[in-house]
């Protein structure tokens, strides 16, 4: 359908599960990658590699050279922080470089743009409340740096929308599944549980996503997803002790974890966060964490389902083989 595909953010968990689901495509595939990016060897050749920031306008130009009608673009770049305090950074490139994006589509006039948001930029409803798409978007109806600068890209997107630009978006929960080089919270998570140094962990759960069914929702809706229309790609709601659970039953172990009450956690919480910030250890047990495993976890995905034709797999599937991956030597 189209000849060209422009996926921002493709050494990223996301972006890099895209790219290899783009592999047999006839068209060309260019994917952005940062200046210095480690992951960025490890692409494919078919991919062609462009250099830029998605917060620097100019260096996009090579990337969207001879985009037109016939090109898609996949928004994928942005920054996933659990941090209580993560900076400017997370807006300049979250909200800042969505509109870098948002002027490229338009000056080129490309045929199609995907924009990937998240289930942390749409307000949280009352627990055992459905929560959809059909909302307002704004950083003042969620918290959080990371959910308030998601909503505020989604909000900007929907104005292109509105003006005539043909953009659709999907709105993924918490993504999990193999080939997370960059090793986000749940791998980390599992990392220290397969080695035997996770002694306790936090009760609570979330709705938790496999990324390969993330890319198939994104490639479908690049050619079903409807102008100015979202869709949520969610898999299934789990505890923490559920995917610890799954992950003992796919790696054939048993180690004993205990459990953190949920009131307990939001008080450690803070001296974790400036303990790891201290020793400039990665951050995943911080008071936006410990929240969001208290939150509202129950989304709709009937949109997606209907118009995209998304079936996530199961929790154990995704999680069986986050484990033969993590158990894979590391090069």
């Amino acid at each position: 359908m189209y000849t060209k595909y422009l996926i921002t953010g493709g050494s990223g968990f996301l972006g890099s599960t895209l790219l290899e689901a783009l592999k047999d495509s006839p068209a060309e595939i260019r994917a952005l990658v940062l200046e210095k990016d480690p992951l960025a060897d490890a692409l494919p050749g078919y991919v062609q590699k462009i250099y830029g920031d998605v917060c620097d306008a100019a260096s996009l130009e090579p990337f969207f050279a001879q985009a037109d009608e016939d090109t898609c673009v996949i928004h994928c770049a942005g920054i996933v922080s659990v941090a209580s305090n993560p900076g400017q950074k997370i807006y300049d490139v979250n909200v800042g470089g969505t509109k870098n994006i948002l002027r490229l589509c338009r000056e080129k006039g490309v045929g199609k743009l995907v924009h990937v948001s998240s289930v942390h930029a749409i307000p949280e409803k009352p627990k055992g409340t459905e929560i959809t798409e059909e909302t307002h978007f704004s950083p003042d109806l969620v918290q959080g740096d990371y959910a308030k600068s998601k909503a505020m890209a989604t909000a900007l997107v929907l104005e292109a929308a509105e003006a005539g630009l043909n953009v659709s978006l999907v709105f993924p929960s918490g993504i999990i599944g193999p080939n997370d080089r960059g090793e986000g919270s749940i791998s980390q998570l599992l990392l220290s549980y397969l080695s035997g140094k996770l002694p306790l962990a936090v009760k609570g759960g979330y709705d938790f996503v496999d990324v390969r069914d993330v890319a198939a929702g994104i490639l479908a809706c690049t050619k079903q997803g409807l102008p100015g229309h979202g869709y949520i790609l969610s898999g299934h709601y789990a505890s923490i002790q559920d995917i610890l659970e799954a992950a003992k039953n796919a790696a054939s172990i048993r180690k004993k974890v205990g459990f953190l009450p949920i009131k307990l956690a939001r008080l450690v919480a803070p001296f974790y966060e400036k303990w790891c910030l201290l020793r400039r250890i990665p951050l995943f047990f911080t008071p936006y964490a410990v929240g969001v495993l208290d939150s509202n976890g129950r989304f709709s995905r009937k949109a997606a389902e209907s118009v995209l034709g998304f079936r996530p797999r199961s929790l154990e599937s995704s999680i069986r083989d986050m484990v033969l991956w993590l158990k894979k030597p590391r090069q």
